[in-house]
């Protein structure tokens, strides 16, 4: 053996004994987490914005065929304009229609329940907020479907910043996904 193998392959066992020992750390959501390394700055931005957009995608899809049949419904009934005519009922069925398909979604790809029902629990919130707003005259209550279509996605940002070790990827979530399995629990 060379001194280049040798170097080679000193480097190679270090890496993956340094790995193994690491392994996968069970945590108390039930999700296996890798224990990870120093990772850096710009990995950890791509992550996060690609978590951000991976939770977008399906709330687009969600209001798109929402927003579709709701209007359908509601011209079948005799409204032509729901979102002026039938404000807080819109307000109900944005919030739903984005955030359905963003939860199946997140637990589909084996994210932890918690951080799921957080991410999920902020839409609510917003639209009492903006119904709050509303009642109080402060927002056009024509405006409120609108308002909500525009703010749900930056708002999903609170819920993320606070659980940036999950979504810049630190925690090394892994989930019954990508490791193609089911989670027990």
């Amino acid at each position: 053996m060379t001194t280049m193998e040798a170097s080679e392959r000193t480097t190679t066992d270090r890496a993956i004994t340094s790995r193994d020992l690491a392994g996968r750390i069970p945590r108390a959501d039930g999700v296996l987490h890798e224990a990870a390394g120093a990772v850096s700055w710009r990995r950890q931005t791509a992550h996060f914005a690609l978590h951000f957009f991976e939770m977008c995608a399906p709330m687009c899809v969600g209001f798109a065929v929402g927003d579709l049949v709701y209007f359908w419904a509601a011209e079948q009934q005799g409204y032509s304009e729901p979102f002026r005519q039938l404000p807080e009922l819109s307000v109900l069925v944005v919030t739903f229609t984005m955030t359905a398909p963003m939860t199946v979604w997140m637990l589909f790809r084996g994210m932890p329940r918690r951080a799921t029902a957080e991410m999920s629990g902020v839409m609510p919130v917003l639209a009492v907020v903006l119904l709050g707003l509303a009642w109080l005259a402060i927002v056009p209550k024509s405006d409120l479907a609108l308002l909500e279509h525009g703010l749900m996605m930056p708002a999903m940002l609170v819920p993320m910043v606070f659980r940036l070790n999950l979504y810049t990827g630190r925690a090394g979530h892994t989930g019954r996904h990508a490791r193609g399995g089911r989670r027990r629990g």
